[in-house]
């Protein structure tokens, strides 16, 4: 794949499904002028967006590679970059990008950009790849030298990228890596984005409507009255941290969510670390932002429904503002565990597609399902 002889550069984007779909089409509205700008010398490029789970049964860079070429090779294509929101691994390090300047093709792994600005990083890589792959190296017959300055997104002074290692019989010429913990935590910060835990809030659903009916009914309770304002502030933690993870370890266990590896490979057991790691910070983020939804249902719920003359009655407390925090809090708490209770009687897709396996598990019967078709 080489630049087009006509002064026109067809570009394909070839993204998994669901996120870097997205990604991909966001990009290309506005990159054929952005590059057509940048390169300059007169050539235009065409932008195409594929989306194909070409990730599906593969996590091996070299693997990756070796298939986006021969997809690119099979189509009227000048460069293929391909994005994906799996973590990709190579030499045990936390892969970024790889360049294939001989074959016009890239690999991005979208995780490695970290999880902040997402958009305007993946359109400054894709850029610069397209241009890395289109310039004067990428024209000669002879691979790109492997000692290459660094490319402005992928490395620099302060970000955590560097230059990786290449095996001479691997398809890429040029590699990126996340180096560090500095490297690790901007993948895994770039796992939990990809796994879109805002997207599972809706997918609490019956969790919430179980952990609203125990609170509603908690809330009118004597005895949880004189509860709440017997427990000093460090047990009202206690059992704010037990609820809570009580609700996380059940919707993991629940939906099955653990990944677990066949392969007993430092990569592979690298790779189960992180999306475990994933998977459970997602998961926290969304039972704590339910567990703030109840404090707030539950506060007003009191505020409208309780009596302060009966309150100080049966507790020999006066019901003020603190009186009604601690009792939220508490509320809350005994709300989540009735939530986890609620979270069994049935599974959502919206919870399964918070951990990285599943969404691997989905890419792979949707590439039998175009086989079987």
């Amino acid at each position: 794949m080489q630049a087009s002889s006509q002064g026109v550069t067809v570009v394909a984007l070839l993204a998994d499904p669901d996120a870097p779909t997205d990604i991909a089409k966001r990009l290309a509205r506005a990159l054929p002028d952005r590059l057509a700008d940048k390169s300059g010398q007169g050539r235009r490029f065409d932008v195409e967006v594929v989306s194909q789970p070409f990730t599906a049964g593969a996590e091996d860079a070299s693997t990756l590679m070796r298939r986006i070429v021969d997809r690119g090779s099979a189509e009227n294509w000048d460069i293929i970059v391909a994005l994906t929101d799996l973590p990709l691994h190579s030499h045990r390090r936390r892969l970024v990008v790889d360049l294939s300047h001989e074959h016009g093709a890239a690999l991005l792994s979208l995780p490695s950009l970290g999880g902040w600005r997402l958009q305007g990083k993946a359109r400054r890589a894709v850029e610069e790849a397209v241009l890395s792959l289109t310039g004067p190296r990428a024209t000669g017959a002879e691979r790109a030298p492997r000692s290459q300055p660094p490319l402005g997104p992928f490395a620099g002074r302060l970000a955590p990228i560097r230059p990786g290692p290449v095996d001479e019989e691997e398809f890429a010429d040029l590699r990126y890596v996340a180096n560090g913990p500095r490297g690790y935590l901007r993948v895994l910060v770039g796992m939990v984005r990809a796994n879109r835990p805002w997207r599972l809030v809706p997918g609490l659903s019956k969790a919430l409507a179980a952990a609203l009916a125990t609170g509603a009914i908690a809330t009118l309770d004597s005895t949880v009255w004189s509860l709440a304002t017997s427990l000093s502030t460090p047990r009202l933690i206690v059992a704010t941290v037990g609820s809570v993870g009580l609700m996380i370890g059940w919707l993991i266990v629940d939906a099955n969510l653990w990944h677990r590896t066949a392969e007993g490979s430092p990569e592979a057991r690298q790779r189960a670390a992180l999306y475990n790691t994933s998977t459970v910070v997602t998961v926290s983020i969304g039972v704590l932002v339910c567990y703030v939804g109840l404090m707030a249902i539950n506060f007003v719920w009191a505020l409208f429904i309780l009596n302060d003359q009966v309150f100080a009655s049966m507790t020999r407390n006066p019901l003020n503002a603190t009186g009604y925090w601690t009792l939220s809090w508490f509320v809350a708490s005994t709300a989540t565990v009735g939530g986890a209770l609620g979270s069994g009687l049935g599974s959502d897709e919206a919870i399964r597609a918070a951990a990285y396996s599943k969404r691997e598990q989905e890419r792979r019967h949707m590439l039998q399902g175009e086989h079987d078709g």
